[in-house]
């Protein structure tokens, strides 16, 4: 049943008429009651008692009007709430990046692009790598903020993502100094790990694996969290790698130490993937300020 039904029904008990409703209908009065006969057909039932000189409503009418009228309302905010979620998915930017650089790198960042971009409302969501491209290849985040190392794979393929590098940061293994005579070359030693969902366990694996070295395959404690497996180094209990911009402070403290060669560490750029495919307007507006500041950047 098309809507335009409801709404000359609404029409007649308005303008307490046939006449009046087919005008403000902007359609020929013929034509109009065609209309109404059409709804009456349709609910199987007289909805106007036309025996009278007065516009009055059958029982069939009468117990119709409430439903048209809900139905209508109903219909009008489901459209309001439907534009105001386009609307929002519109101006939103929507970034996924994993947990180290949501909380390192992340904020200061998107400071320094508000400085020559406007943005409005900005909606991060932080995970593991796994579940950071998932998002990106369901078309639920217009941005990927993630560590990148060319002896590493992810999901944003080049022929569907491109990103831009914006800044470097270097995973170093940190023990507690009680576990400063650990060496690394022999491959015995307790071993922090990540998981698999992680993205730096992956560039770890693969950098290592690149220059013929191996790390333990039995770890002894493995999480996807950075934060996590430098807490249990930090209480001794064996050698994990961390980016350097996570464990700074400790090492400034004494709390953890650089153990190994500088061979064994693993430098690593901060890239933001995108679609290749056009965005939103806001997405893309922002797009283009991120690179206008790199250049920027670089010409300093």
């Amino acid at each position: 049943m098309d809507t335009i039904l409801l709404e000359d029904f609404l029409a007649v008990l308005d303008e307490g008429g046939f006449s009046r409703a087919a005008d403000r209908r902007a359609v020929s009065q013929p034509a109009f009651s065609r209309r109404i006969r059409t709804l009456e057909e349709w609910v199987g039932a007289p909805l106007f008692d036309r025996n009278t000189h007065t516009i009055r409503l059958t029982p069939a009418g009468e117990c119709f009007r409430p439903v048209a009228q809900e139905l209508l309302r109903r219909l009008q905010m489901a459209r309001q709430e439907a534009l105001a979620a386009a609307k929002a998915t519109t101006e939103t930017l929507r970034f996924a990046s994993t947990h180290a650089l949501s909380l390192t790198f992340f904020p200061a960042w998107l400071r320094s692009i508000e400085s020559v971009a406007t943005t409005s409302t900005v909606q991060l969501t932080a995970d593991n790598m796994v579940a950071c491209e998932k998002i990106m290849l369901e078309g639920r985040a217009h941005f990927l903020l993630c560590y990148h190392h060319p002896a590493s794979t992810n999901r944003m393929t080049a022929d569907s993502f491109t990103s831009i590098e914006l800044g470097n940061d270097v995973l170093v293994p940190v023990a507690a100094p009680s576990c400063r005579d650990r060496d690394l070359k022999t491959g015995r030693f307790p071993f922090l790990a990540y998981t698999l969902e992680s993205g730096m366990g992956r560039i770890l694996h693969a950098a290592w694996a690149s220059v013929g070295k191996k790390l333990p395959e039995q770890p002894i404690f493995s999480s996807h969290l950075a934060s996590i497996l430098v807490a249990m180094a930090r209480e001794g209990r064996g050698v994990a790698w961390s980016p350097l911009s996570i464990v700074q402070d400790d090492l400034k403290a004494g709390s953890l130490m650089r153990i190994g060669d500088p061979a064994d560490e693993v430098s690593m750029q901060i890239r933001l993937f995108r679609p290749k495919a056009r965005q939103a307007p806001g997405a893309e507006a922002f797009w283009t300020a991120v690179l206008k500041h790199g250049i920027a950047e670089r010409n300093r």
